[in-house]
């Protein structure tokens, strides 16, 4: 499970009403810290659902590389159960670069009522208080839905759909999440895609240069 780390955190279960709410109600300031694991559980996201589009990716793995504690020792079972979930939650993600805000938000708020979100304020390991958005006995793939989906939540409260976007190179429709403080991410993780579009660009240039009057 990622850590989610802030400076301030409030509760007020009682006045809930949505799972949107919970996000604007419970995180007062977020911290550098936790805007960064926000961006790296975006991009744990895209490349997860780019894996499982594509068959081809080590979900164990993968989620252990990008800080996910408990996913060496996660049960086989539990691991099958998560690639079956991030399969269904596949279609929301692929379109996100093309929905309006607030129907993003609708279909978020739908998959977030389907888990059992239960914020606590937990310190251990080190780390300074954070919060946890499930129990402890929650099982490896609920957790990890749970950080995904909240991470989302998070991102569409602050800047709704616009940092969602599909490689801009002819043969790549992979997903990405642009961190970037200018949005100017155009290109997916495969730095071949983005080397490929650049020389194609650049040779346009030069023929279009030949071609124009006056040069010979």
């Amino acid at each position: 499970m990622r850590v989610l780390a802030t400076r301030k955190v409030l509760f007020d279960l009682r006045t809930l009403r949505n799972p949107l709410e919970l996000i604007t109600s419970s995180l007062m300031e977020l911290s550098s810290t936790t805007q960064s694991e926000i961006r790296l559980t975006l991009d744990a996201l895209m490349v997860l659902t780019n894996g499982i589009r594509q068959s081809g990716i080590d979900l164990r793995s993968t989620l252990d590389d990008r800080g996910f504690s408990r996913a060496p020792d996660a049960s086989a079972a539990a691991i099958s159960r998560l690639t079956s979930r991030l399969e269904g939650l596949r279609p929301l993600v692929e379109t996100l670069s093309e929905m309006e805000d607030v129907a993003a938000m609708a279909r978020v708020n739908e998959e977030l009522n389907e888990l059992d979100v239960r914020p606590s304020i937990v310190e251990h390991g080190g780390v300074g208080p954070h919060i946890h958005w499930t129990p402890a006995t929650a099982t490896f793939d609920d957790q990890v839905m749970t950080d995904m989906l909240m991470a989302l939540a998070q991102e569409l409260c602050d800047n709704g759909t616009i940092r969602f976007g599909r490689c801009g190179a002819d043969d790549c429709d992979d997903l990405f999440y642009d961190g970037t403080r200018n949005r100017a991410r155009r290109f997916c993780d495969d730095p071949k895609c983005a080397s490929r579009t650049h020389t194609a660009d650049h040779r346009a240039r030069q023929s279009r240069a030949r071609e124009a009057p006056g040069k010979k």
